[in-house]
């Protein structure tokens, strides 16, 4: 059974720091402000207590807001320029096209934006299936990652068990939970900047540490 490589998209396959995440953050809380009526400093620190809590603005703002999921992801990814800003590194793409196995990725982002940023380092025809939120839902709700349930559901969708996945990621709270469900994980640094150098320790449920996805070959 061949390997499944579960690609995160944000400061793993690209400088997400450069290309967008300021912007996204600046849109969150201008439609905080536009849709709820809440002033700047309201608005912030409600989406920065919502993405402390629940990892993800969003979900505490569908959960105590009544927000429309869709609504504010198409609001907070318009993102004008974001093609012209998308950096990857060479070598890791040229990695990703040498390494074997079934090649997937799985963000946290609209699908709309996964594919303009893959577009735009030009290499979305390497991946067999590209998972984005809105194919999160579960039970009626959103369950992104790092929710173990819709990664275990996740295995299901790609035919094969969780061992068979290796998670590769920047994020280690998702991590934590692809361990917790049996699956490899590998922590991507290349992106990360000054947060890198001041994690020096791996945690027990990181596989691997890596600076460059050629050491995935």
């Amino acid at each position: 059974m061949k390997r499944v490589w579960l690609f995160d998209l944000d400061d793993t396959l690209h400088d997400a720091t450069h290309a967008s995440m300021l912007q996204i953050r600046d849109a969150m809380g201008d439609y905080i402000q536009q849709h709820l009526g809440l002033p700047l400093a309201e608005a912030e620190a409600l989406r920065t207590r919502h993405w402390h809590r629940y990892g993800a603005t969003l979900l505490g703002l569908v959960k105590h807001q009544g927000v429309d999921a869709a609504h504010f992801l198409h609001h907070t990814h318009v993102l004008p320029g974001l093609e012209a800003r998308v950096r990857g590194h060479r070598a890791d793409l040229a990695a990703l096209r040498r390494l074997r196995g079934i090649k997937v990725v799985l963000t946290n982002a609209p699908a709309d934006y996964a594919a303009r940023v893959l577009g735009a380092l030009g290499i979305a025809h390497l991946f067999h299936h590209i998972l984005s939120i809105e194919d999160m839902h579960m039970f009626g709700h959103l369950r992104p990652k790092p929710d173990a349930r819709m990664l275990r559901a996740v295995a299901v969708r790609l035919g094969v068990p969780p061992a068979h996945c290796v998670l590769v990621e920047d994020t280690l709270a998702h991590q934590k939970a692809a361990r917790r469900i049996g699956m490899d994980t590998v922590w991507m640094q290349r992106w990360m900047g000054p947060r890198a150098s001041r994690l020096h320790r791996r945690p027990a449920y990181v596989g691997r540490r890596v600076r460059a996805l050629r050491e995935l070959l």
